[in-house]
């Protein structure tokens, strides 16, 4: 199957043989680091990582990647260190970094950023989130760890607890997982953070039965997958509302033990504690292979843009 895409910008550009595609070329680069073969080399060829914002899974496990493909990596770590500090704009900035490397890996606060620069450029850009949109690479991860851990990506109820309003990893698995046959979604969210009305009208147009509550007891019956999201205290502009609701859902072994028992457990990370570190060693708990998945992923992608 020949990839299509030009950038990766966000969860629905992509179709489900696309995403069968990108998973089976994880795989395949799982190989390449678990068996020690050589990479799949594209010489002379450099990534920009350009992080605007804070991260350490995005941007180590694209670094991680590039470097697995023996390709080579130039980094801007925050904007204090770019002339974006002096008021350059995103576009001129955009066309300076891609003409000293292959491809653009984003990060910025500003929604919409990653879309200008593609816009300007002339090399593959990869969205690692651009403000209060999507965050398309991390969808993707999480589906190759449902479906690793699982063995299908259809048949499935997932439940998404936690912030979901402004939970953007959470809108994303959403959209790429209404792809597959009979799947199912419960969300689990306080009233102030309930899942955005954008997300609701595409199951509504998909047809895809969802349930809202915000209760975990209720929540939790048919689930297959449990994911988990932190209460993101740097979203909230009233941190009196952050104090009263950061404990509203916290995870624990004692509340697993009334779940079915081959639920799985994602967290897209950093948590804060809203899963007890009990719950670190039980065989169900997914979120550290799931972050280490990001890895085979994102080598996949890098490769499929640019071979």
């Amino acid at each position: 199957m020949i990839f299509q895409h030009e950038h990766i910008l966000h969860t629905k550009q992509f179709s489900r043989e696309d995403i069968e595609h990108i998973c089976k070329t994880a795989k395949d680069m799982e190989d390449i680091i678990l068996h020690k073969k050589p990479g799949w080399q594209l010489q002379g060829k450099i990534m920009a990582s350009l992080f605007y914002e804070p991260s350490t899974r995005t941007r180590m496990s694209f670094e991680s990647a590039m470097k697995r493909l023996w390709w080579e990596v130039i980094t801007v770590s925050d904007s204090d260190g770019s002339s974006l500090s002096k008021w350059e704009s995103i576009e001129d900035n955009a066309i300076i970094n891609a003409m000293y490397s292959d491809i653009l890996v984003m990060r910025h606060p500003e929604a919409r950023s990653v879309m200008r620069t593609a816009d300007v450029v002339t090399v593959p850009v990869i969205n690692a989130w651009d403000g209060a949109n999507q965050h398309p690479t991390q969808a993707l991860l999480d589906v190759y760890t449902i479906l690793k851990e699982k063995g299908s990506l259809d048949n499935l109820h997932i439940t998404l607890v936690g912030d979901l309003k402004y939970g953007r990893t959470t809108h994303s698995l959403v959209f790429l997982m209404g792809l597959f046959q009979n799947v199912s979604f419960t969300f689990i969210a306080p009233e102030e953070l309930k899942i955005p009305k954008k997300v609701t009208e595409f199951l509504d147009e998909k047809n895809i039965p969802y349930t809202e509550t915000d209760s975990y007891t209720n929540g939790i019956k048919q689930a297959d997958v449990l994911y988990v999201t932190r209460m993101q205290r740097e979203r909230f502009t009233d941190i009196s509302e952050y104090e009263r609701l950061k404990d509203s859902f916290i995870l624990t072994k004692e509340v697993l033990a009334k779940w079915k028992k081959d639920v799985i457990i994602m967290h897209p990370l950093p948590r804060v504690n809203e899963v007890d570190y009990e719950v670190d060693a039980l065989p169900n708990a997914a979120f550290f292979r799931q972050a280490w998945n990001g890895i085979p992923v994102r080598m996949a992608l890098l490769y499929l843009l640019l071979k």
